[in-house]
């Protein structure tokens, strides 16, 4: 049973966790002293190292479940850590913090989607008006409120790199929970980081021959490496686990719907980005839309029953 200490600390992780998730993005727009496939490679390390002490024993004991498991943790480390790490620094480049939360909190949308395409069910028209206000939410960000270009496709590219990566945070997080598993949570994560960092290991080789690598005498290089390993990584994937387990999958899943409005804050007051009118129309129609897309819907009544 939950003690009411523990709840306590429960809904304060609830708030506070998406504003350690934010720290990635604002941490993407500040570190471009750092080639993308490099910071990336240095969060995910810092993460497995990090976590390694703590998971040892239990994955040295489940050594069969991860010569079962590694084409899964590969997979999963290549979306997670590489597409979904390496691509948002990528897009970092080319625009702003606001952008990129806006458009990565739309990616539940494609979890709905296919879950209900694997379970052969029909989406019920609320969750369709969702992911309808979503996509447009999204596309008021992407043509920053000029719905004329769509049709002359003048999106910026870091957007798009943005886009691409969002979608794949669906396909990770549909690969998540639906590939089984016999380890536990933070022993997955250690072994999904190590996968994605092997992945990660030769385009950073390749992007440091071509364009430069990052400069370890640095010492923001290391500095940008423990905060994003430490605050985004562990922080909040640790804190995000905490309130599923004391207070459930559904209120702890609201909290992702105050990131957009957490790093729009964070980030004109430490990057001096100015949210424009664009991003609250885009939060108008994002956040109701995540709410209609993701809600549980009450199950119909067996025929023949009140």
């Amino acid at each position: 049973m939950t003690s009411p200490g523990r709840k306590r600390l429960a809904w304060a992780l609830l708030l506070l966790s998406p504003a350690l998730f934010g720290v990635n993005i604002l941490m993407s727009r500040y570190a471009l002293f750092i080639p993308p496939n490099a910071l990336a490679l240095g969060r995910w390390l810092c993460v497995a190292l990090l976590l390694l002490p703590l998971v040892w024993l239990g994955l040295r004991g489940r050594r069969r479940a991860l010569l079962r498991e590694w084409p899964d943790l590969l997979l999963l480390g290549a979306l997670g850590m590489w597409v979904c790490g390496a691509f948002v620094y990528i897009g970092a480049r080319s625009t702003v913090a606001l952008n990129i939360s806006l458009i990565y909190a739309a990616s539940p949308i494609l979890v709905v989607v296919v879950e209900a395409m694997l379970a052969r069910e029909r989406l019920p028209w609320v969750r369709i008006a969702g992911i309808a206000l979503c996509l447009a939410g999204v596309l008021a960000v992407l043509t920053r409120g000029e719905w004329s270009s769509l049709l002359g496709v003048r999106f910026t590219v870091g957007d798009l790199w943005i886009a691409t990566a969002s979608a794949c945070w669906g396909l990770y997080s549909i690969a998540l929970k639906h590939r089984p598993t016999t380890l536990e949570p933070f022993e997955r994560l250690c072994a999904v980081a190590f996968a994605g960092c092997l992945v990660l290991l030769p385009f950073t080789i390749a992007e440091a021959v071509l364009w430069g690598g990052p400069d370890l005498g640095d010492w923001r290089t290391w500095t940008v490496w423990l905060v994003l390993g430490l605050v985004p990584g562990i922080g909040a994937y640790g804190a995000y686990a905490y309130c599923v387990r004391e207070l459930g999958a559904g209120p702890t899943s609201l909290s992702l719907y105050l990131a957009p409005p957490y790093v729009g804050l964070m980030a004109w007051l430490a990057l001096g980005e100015a949210p424009q009118w664009y991003h609250l129309l885009g939060l108008l129609l994002v956040l109701p839309g995540l709410y209609l897309a993701t809600r549980p819907v009450p199950a119909k009544p067996a025929a023949g029953k009140a």
